[in-house]
């Protein structure tokens, strides 16, 4: 990198950018800039908020990998034979896997419930409560928080492990990464504070103990580079086959499409037209990844 844009880059950020935590490039399997901003240090972890679905994406990868889940066509239902669905509810029997991940799955709320959906014991069951409705399947609609749970949820009912217990072992573990805890927010205070904390640690989860699917994973900035280079590496850490590479493959390469801002999606990840896909968080959290030149830039 040119020293002359890394001073002018750092400028910009010092007087206009308050919130970054750090930024990491690598480029060839090497690091060639690493920075930390405003009092951050690598080993702080912070919230990155919707590259928590990206994550999630991995970790249904991994379960069909080993066997836990068949295939991303396996019908939502079938993982909650228990669920009472309500009268009058049909399309919620032809919902899939794949509808989740593409943002395709209709859902009943125009104007999302937080209130009542954080205060219930069970988010898997409030996500499946939304579920359906009127609208049609394999409609692109983007889901910042309220309905992915379902997806963890899958993962939980499929393995018979909690999903921070199935992701140490099959991701985090392997690549160095550390998630020392579940996050129980016993009342909406605790809840706004973790979204205003600079520094929080560990996954959100409900009362049950299932993690969440679209956001509350707190990871360092040294960490999401590693998820960013496992998949420029086609699923392969350190000589090991972390997720399969036609999993990498297939998980970011276009299957819905968010036409209002003309982009692409693949399994919840955000494809650019260069080839290359990201995932992305609020607050400007992002990881890049560009096949074609070999390239991985990750900021928080």
């Amino acid at each position: 990198m040119q020293q002359e844009k890394i001073v002018k880059l750092e400028q910009i950020i010092n007087s206009d950018y308050n919130n970054i935590a750090g930024i990491i490039v690598s480029k060839n399997n090497k690091t060639i800039y690493e920075k930390y901003y405003n009092d951050c240090l690598p080993q702080n972890s912070i919230h990155i908020y919707s590259i928590t679905k990206s994550v999630t994406s991995i970790l249904i990868g991994i379960a069909i990998d080993k066997g836990y889940i068949k295939s991303v066509n396996q019908k939502v239902l079938e993982f909650f034979p228990d669920y009472i669905v309500k009268r009058g509810e049909k399309n919620i029997y032809k919902i899939t896997i794949k509808h989740l991940l593409t943002m395709t799955a209709p859902y009943k709320y125009k104007s999302a419930p937080y209130t009542k959906y954080f205060s219930s014991m069970d988010w898997v069951k409030s996500s499946l409560d939304l579920l359906g409705g009127k609208d049609e399947i394999g409609t692109f609609r983007y889901i910042p928080l309220l309905g992915l749970d379902i997806l963890t949820g899958i993962i939980t009912k499929a393995t018979g492990q909690t999903v921070l217990d199935f992701a140490t072992e099959n991701l985090f573990a392997p690549l160095g990464i550390c998630v020392p805890q579940n996050v129980i927010f016993h009342s909406k205070e605790e809840q706004f504070a973790f979204n205003k904390a600079k520094f929080v640690s560990g996954w959100v989860a409900d009362p049950n103990g299932v993690n969440t699917a679209a956001w509350g994973l707190a990871l360092s900035t040294p960490e999401m580079a590693k998820i960013g280079q496992l998949y420029l590496n086609k699923g392969q850490w350190n000589g090991k086959q972390i997720v399969s590479s036609s999993w990498v493959e297939e998980s970011t390469k276009e299957h819905s499409r968010w036409e209002t801002a003309n982009l692409s999606y693949g399994y919840l990840w955000w494809l650019g037209n260069d080839n290359g896909f990201a995932a992305m968080g609020d607050g400007g959290n992002i990881i890049y990844i560009n096949p074609n030149k070999n390239l991985v830039i990750f900021a928080d």
